[in-house]
């Protein structure tokens, strides 16, 4: 069987920043999304009538230049401590929106990337408080 080598702390930082900027910036991207304030004179009245029955919900996404730069940032500040990696970013349902495929990361680490951000998306934690939480079993 073979060992597989636990990441560094310095890359399980970066990669834990990477999608801390992306869920924060999450908000920052949906706000400037929403904030056009086109809306037809029907939609705020059909808003209202289903608040009041509480039959559906709104939702705010991130836009594509706000993760854009939140995976160019987590990209650039993982150059800075030398470390190859690969950086995606994810919306609120765990749709990759980018990824960035760092010079010479490994193969393997841009589908790491996408189910790493999946993964932190899905539990609302980073995946670095995760592993705390399930340490990862040896035989």
């Amino acid at each position: 069987m073979k060992h597989v080598k636990k990441a560094s702390s310095r890359t399980r930082v970066v990669t834990g920043g990477a999608i801390v900027a992306a869920l924060a910036l999450g908000g920052f991207g949906a706000y400037s999304a929403s904030a056009t304030g086109e809306e037809t004179a029907a939609a705020p009245a059909a808003a209202k009538v289903d608040a009041k029955n509480k039959n559906t919900t709104r939702s705010t996404h991130l836009t594509i230049e706000a993760a854009t730069k939140a995976a160019q940032a987590t990209l650039k500040a993982a150059e800075k401590e030398n470390q190859r990696v690969s950086v995606a970013v994810v919306d609120r349902n765990g749709n990759t929106i980018v990824t960035l495929r760092g010079d010479g990361a490994g193969p393997q680490s841009y589908e790491s990337a996408v189910k790493k951000a999946y993964t932190a998306v899905s539990w609302n934690a980073p995946t670095s408080v995760l592993a705390a939480v399930w340490p990862t079993r040896r035989p």
